[in-house]
């Protein structure tokens, strides 16, 4: 399983109302370019580039469930996917959540593969998110 890494900025936008992860569009994109947690918004990632399979802006990660228990907020989402066609998409070694509602595209947390990734023809690559939660705020 690959960790959750989350971006500073997040932390303060949630607390000053930019986030509302059970209404808001939540995307994920993919980048060959390291995160650093200090970005913060869409425009601080260098997005891979549109085709064969993969579009700009990603693809949205629907919500399964937000929910508090016990002063512990859990979020979970369904996978995101994408399918090659008409060629290879990448490379790419990092999947990017961010929130597609704000205009700016605030950015929530970031997985890193570990190595380039390229996804030929045909085939498919998934993010696949902790069924325990993408992530939890205590």
């Amino acid at each position: 399983m690959v960790a959750f890494n989350k971006f500073n900025a997040f932390v303060e936008d949630v607390t000053e109302k930019v986030h509302n992860l059970q209404a808001d569009a939540v995307k994920v994109m993919l980048t060959n370019t390291a995160p650093v947690a200090t970005n913060a918004v869409k425009a601080d990632i260098t997005e891979l580039g549109a085709g064969n399979g993969y579009t700009t802006g990603g693809a949205a990660a629907t919500l399964i469930s937000s929910s508090q228990s016990g002063g512990v907020y859990t979020l979970k989402l369904n996978n995101v996917s994408w399918t090659a066609s008409g060629g290879s998409f990448g490379p790419f070694r990092y999947a990017v959540l961010y929130n597609s509602t704000p205009a700016a595209g605030n950015l929530i947390g970031w997985y890193d593969y570990g190595s380039n990734l390229t996804v030929t023809s045909g085939n498919a690559f998934q993010v696949v998110f902790n069924a325990a939660g993408v992530f939890t705020l205590t």
